[in-house]
C-alpha cells in the first residue's frame, strides 16, 4: 500500500517532528510513503474567510499534486476535512469535478487511516503517563470521526486515558476565528484549559496541532506545565518490533 503524505502548513513550518512521527509510524506498519513536493495549503484559511473563487487556484494545485496518489494521509482532521469538501466545491465544474471527488474519497486523517483503512486498533505503541484527549471540532463534525483516535489510544501500553470534561467544546482556535474574535477565543481556551487541569492529566493529546498550539500557549501564559503530544507522536512512541497488530474485528 502506498500513501502520499499531506504535511499541512503548521506541521511543515512549525512542527516537523509530527510529520516525522507520522511517516515513521506508517512505514513501521508496512505502508510505503511519498511526499509530493508541489503540495501547498489545503486552502481553508482563505476559503473560510469568504474568498471562495480566489481559493480555487490553491485547491486546483492540490488536485494536481495528489492526482496519482493511492491514498493521501494528513496529521490534521481540520485540513483533511477541508480537502474532503473539494468534491462539493467543484461539483458543478466539469473540468475538476472528477478529480475533486477522487481526492476527497482517498484522503484520510492519520489515526482515521490506521483504524478505517489498515483496520488496526493496536500499533504496538508504549507510553507511560496519565493523559486526556482533546477532540477537535473539524475532525468530529466535518470528518465525522469520533472513534478512531480513542480506540488507538486505549491500546497504547502504559498509558492511562482519562475523559476530558466538555469534550465537545471548541478550544477557541478555529483557524482565522482566533484572529477575528480574539476576546471570545480567549474565553474558550481558558475554559478548555480548566477542563484539562480538572482531569489531573500529565499529557494532552490531540490530532490537530492548531488546537494543541492554542491550548499549549495558554498553559504557558498561565505558567502551568503539561506535556503536549500529537497522536502521531504517541502512536510512534517505543514501537516494539514484535508487537502484535490486532484488527478492528479482532482475532
Amino acid at each position: 500500500m502506498k500513501v502520499s503524505i499531506f504535511s499541512t502548513c503548521l506541521v511543515d513550518m512549525m512542527f516537523p517532528n509530527v510529520g516525522i512521527a507520522m511517516v515513521e509510524c506508517l512505514e513501521r506498519l508496512g505502508v510505503e510513503t511519498d511526499f509530493p513536493e508541489s503540495q501547498v495549503c489545503c486552502g481553508q484559511p482563505t476559503y473560510n474567510s469568504g474568498y471562495m473563487e480566489d481559493t480555487k487556484a490553491t485547491l486546483k494545485n492540490q488536485l494536481q499534486a495528489f492526482k496519482d496518489s493511492d491514498y493521501v494521509v494528513g496529521p490534521s482532521g481540520s485540513c483533511v476535512g477541508m480537502m474532503r469538501e473539494y468534491k462539493e466545491i467543484f461539483k458543478d465544474d466539469p473540468e475538476f469535478r472528477l478529480e475533486a471527488k477522487k481526492l476527497s474519497e482517498k484522503t484520510y486523517e492519520f489515526s482515521q487511516f490506521i483504524y478505517r483503512v489498515l483496520g488496526l486498533t493496536d500499533v504496538g505503541a508504549e507510553l507511560q503517563g496519565k493523559a486526556t484527549y482533546h477532540r477537535s471540532c473539524h475532525m468530529t463534525r466535518i470528518l465525522g470521526e469520533r472513534e478512531a483516535p480513542f480506540v488507538l489510544l486505549e491500546n497504547v501500553r502504559g498509558l492511562e486515558m482519562v475523559p476530558l470534561p466538555h469534550v465537545e467544546n471548541c478550544c477557541g482556535f478555529g483557524g482565522t476565528f482566533s484572529v477575528k474574535m480574539p476576546e471570545i477565543s480567549e474565553q474558550m481556551v481558558s475554559e478548555k484549559v480548566q477542563d484539562i487541569i480538572d482531569t489531573d492529566a500529565e499529557i494532552l493529546i490531540s490530532a490537530d496541532m492548531g488546537c494543541l498550539m492554542n491550548i499549549g500557549g495558554k498553559f504557558n501564559r498561565l505558567g502551568k506545565e503539561i506535556k503536549i503530544m500529537h497522536i502521531a507522536e504517541v502512536l510512534n512512541n517505543r514501537i516494539s518490533d514484535d508487537a502484535k497488530l490486532s484488527t478492528v474485528m479482532g482475532e
